[in-house]
């Protein structure tokens, strides 16, 4: 949901940082999309379970085979940096990057690119049309791999860069295998475990 703000005023990633860290935004999770801030509301207790058993999948592997790096939701991404002022910063539910990226000394604030893989799950208030735009976000700033998990469907929307950022898809059921691909190589989860508590 847009946060009300004055007409031709927008946001940087800093702006959004300095936000974050205020008494007035602390109880919120904000993101910034070309500009324009956007709150999300607090996720519910299946949403948290299937993020968080996803999350610890996808870390517990990447640690095992020195892949790379897992951060949790609230975790800012910055996409994009437009000199206008219009940047672009999102937190997926689980990101992950690669060893490849990773820096040395770990950034205090956002991370200042775009993860890997995004993984975002699906509450039953979100719009599809606001969840393809933020897929178009992730691709379209440079993320290879895009899951979107409907826990209540019991489906996984696969998204790969491609097509005008509209990227290439797959879905997959609960009798499906989710697949790291090249981003995670070898990493693979059976939908029917990760939905087991569905």
């Amino acid at each position: 949901m847009a946060v009300q703000q004055p007409k031709d005023q927008f946001y940087t990633a800093d702006d959004l940082w300095e936000l974050s860290q205020s008494a007035r935004y602390a109880e919120q999770r904000l993101e910034l999309i070309e500009g324009e801030l956007h709150e999300m509301s607090p996720a519910g207790w299946l949403h948290g379970e299937i993020a968080s058993e996803l999350g610890a999948q996808i870390r517990l592997y990447a640690k095992q085979h020195g892949l790379g790096r897992v951060t949790a939701a609230e975790t800012g991404f910055v996409l994009h940096k437009n000199p206008s002022g219009k940047d672009t910063v999102l937190a997926p539910d689980v990101g992950f990057i690669s060893a490849a990226r990773v820096p040395e000394k770990l950034p205090q604030k956002f991370v200042p690119f775009a993860p890997d893989l995004a993984v975002e799950v699906i509450s039953p208030s979100e719009k599809d049309d606001e969840i393809i735009s933020k897929v178009e976000l992730y691709l379209r700033y440079g993320v290879q791999l895009v899951w979107v998990v409907y826990p209540l469907r019991q489906l996984v929307h696969v998204y790969r860069p491609g097509q005008e950022n509209k990227g290439t898809y797959a879905f997959l059921d609960i009798n499906s295998t989710l697949d790291g691909e090249d981003v995670l190589p070898g990493f693979q989860l059976n939908l029917s475990e990760l939905f087991a508590e569905a």
